[in-house]
């Protein structure tokens, strides 16, 4: 059992031998230790995400994911189409109109899925489309796209396909070269059970392609430039190196569980817990049939405010669960169970959810 109950949908828990590998010494930056550990480091990445790909490790969060991915691949007045079924959905689509795509944006209700259908509309509708921007895991409503079925349709228009996979890559299978997924971007706190700090971005020679014809000016972020260190075994700039220990070991760590016993427990988790939900008679917020493995979201029952539910569940019971965000920052409940936990652990978090709002309620 873990004994931090961290059931937010991101920072996660981090195991010990993940802590245990921040304490290590400093070495030099620009050594063959570190290039060694890099080059594994890389390997790892690729082998959990099954592609043959760039992979760059750049500091910062997740989000910055979106704006590498955006510079590096296009151009101003280029045309995207964005997807958008959540909170993070929008805010990529808000970091592409911040840098003067032209931006055609589909939304759908909040708690369900962008489909292929819609996607095989929406590039119909805009078939100049350069760039597709989706989002495979929606963090704010519980809801897992398609991807394995939008990806083929995106590579058949011949449109560069760039997803946001923040809080289900390291969590459960990606497929991310058969999917025909061009850049893919994630961040450490989540299924990769490691602190915030890292951006983990794939790209694979169609992006990179794109990349000698974007015009957008970049430095930091530019691919090209990750991709001639990272084929020394270097960074650009210093890198973070505790962060990168840490990843590493916990690439180490999902390696060993191998990804189909951990697609596996985390799809237990959340089947476990809607169930847990459903039996105590509320109502699941996302469409089943796209329900996250690694979240779960629930409608707030008997008029009770999320935020005062989140609050009465840290007081009673020392366990952090999480409110919606946005509009739906007061009306649903989030259960994270991504990366390090027992399932007794999600149990114990949906519990005490249930037995809070009940109290509430009455």
């Amino acid at each position: 059992m873990n004994p931090q109950n961290l059931r937010i949908p991101g920072p996660t828990p981090v195991p010990p031998e993940v802590m245990q590998a921040m304490q290590r010494p400093m070495i030099p930056h620009r050594g063959n230790e570190f290039r060694q550990i890099h080059k594994n480091l890389v390997q790892k990445i690729q082998e959990i995400l099954r592609t043959d790909s760039n992979v760059f490790v750049m500091p910062g969060s997740g989000s910055i994911g979106w704006e590498a991915a955006i510079v590096n691949t296009l151009s101003p007045g280029d045309h995207v189409i964005s997807f958008v079924c959540g909170d993070f959905g929008a805010r990529f689509a808000g970091v592409a109109d911040a840098y003067g795509l032209n931006v055609r944006t589909y939304k759908v209700k909040p708690g369900h899925a962008v489909d292929e259908l819609m996607v095989r509309r929406a590039l119909a509708e805009h078939p100049q489309a350069k760039a597709v921007l989706y989002t495979h895991n929606e963090t704010s409503t519980g809801i897992t796209n398609p991807l394995q079925r939008v990806g083929p349709i995106v590579r058949d228009h011949g449109a560069l396909l760039i997803v946001d996979a923040v809080s289900s890559a390291g969590a459960v299978h990606i497929d991310t070269d058969l999917w025909g997924v061009d850049v893919l971007l994630s961040g450490s706190q989540k299924g990769w059970m490691s602190p915030p700090g890292l951006a983990i971005v794939s790209a694979n020679d169609r992006a990179m392609a794109a990349t000698s014809q974007a015009s957008f000016p970049r430095s930091f972020l530019d691919f090209e430039a990750w991709s001639s260190s990272v084929a020394k075994g270097d960074t650009p700039a210093t890198a973070p190196l505790t962060l990168y220990f840490a990843l590493d070991a916990a690439c180490s760590l999902i390696l060993d569980e191998g990804m189909a016993a951990r697609t596996e427990r985390h799809d237990e988790a959340g089947r476990r817990t809607r169930q847990t939900f459903e039996d105590a008679g509320f109502k699941l917020f996302a469409d089943t049939a796209y329900a996250s493995s690694t979240l779960t979201a629930i409608e707030v029952p008997g008029g009770a405010g999320a935020k005062d539910l989140v609050e009465t569940v840290r007081e009673r019971y020392d366990i952090d669960v999480a409110a919606g965000q946005a509009d739906l920052s007061d009306q649903i409940i989030r259960v994270g169970h991504m990366g390090w936990f027992e399932q007794e652990d999600i149990a114990r978090a949906a519990n005490a959810v249930v037995a809070c709002a009940t109290v509430m309620a009455e």
